[in-house]
């Protein structure tokens, strides 16, 4: 494949997607999408498509490196347990450490009325996490759906804010509270992943636009859960 657009060609024909969907889906004459077919796609738009199909934008460019980023798509590779041993999250000892439910509201936490999460001791003696670290909050928006829904419940430790590829993590924006993916690329740029990546595209952020934007990391996500309102249909 020479250029972009033969990438871009392979993708929608991966997809099952036909060209002149593909432009009614960007706002885009079909005319356009044969032009980036043989001229490549315009450098404007190469990581707004590239997040649009999951693929390395210099993959999508050059063809060079991978085609896939690991944080979104490649479970990252775990310790296997022997079968007769169960893992050892799974044993508990009955020490139970109760947790609060927070609400992040006009820039403060504040408590949730006889709200609480309880969590046993030694899940966090195993992941190295202190209890007053712990923060559990909502999941305060979509853009996680399906693995992580709205208003899931999420356990946040804020003694680990160091950035590891793909991990899930809580952040403040402009005071807003914010999940996503995260990962970190050249001169510190950070990108904020989102599962439900054509609704809500991937987001970079350089040290500048971080410091001034007010955007830091808040904590790792390291568990979270929700029960369904009803059952389907």
């Amino acid at each position: 494949m020479n250029n972009s657009g033969d990438r871009l060609r392979a993708l929608l024909q991966e997809c099952a997607l036909t060209p002149s969907d593909f432009a009614v889906q960007r706002n885009v004459s079909p005319q356009h999408i044969n032009n980036w077919f043989t001229r490549g796609i315009p450098l404007a738009r190469l990581d707004e498509i590239a997040d649009l199909f999951c693929v390395y934008p210099r993959w999508l460019k050059s063809g060079e490196g991978p085609k896939h980023p690991d944080p979104i798509l490649r479970p990252r590779p775990t310790s296997r347990t022997p079968p007769s041993e169960a893992p050892p999250l799974l044993k508990d000892d009955g020490r139970q450490r109760r947790f609060q439910l927070q609400r992040f509201d006009n820039g403060a936490f504040t408590p949730v009325a006889a709200h609480h999460l309880s969590l046993p001791q030694r899940a966090l003696d195993a992941l190295g996490i202190k209890h007053q670290d712990v923060l559990c909050l909502a999941m305060p928006a979509h853009n996680m759906a399906p693995v992580i829904p709205c208003n899931a419940v999420l356990a946040i430790d804020r003694g680990f804010t160091r950035v590891e590829q793909g991990e899930t993590y809580a952040v403040l924006h402009q005071g807003r509270l914010r999940i996503h993916h995260l990962s970190l690329g050249d001169h510190g740029v950070l990108s904020l992943h989102s599962h439900d990546r054509l609704n809500y595209p991937t987001e970079r952020f350089s040290a500048a636009q971080r410091r001034a934007q007010d955007l830091h990391i808040l904590g790792w996500v390291f568990w979270y859960a929700h029960l369904r309102e009803g059952r389907p249909g």
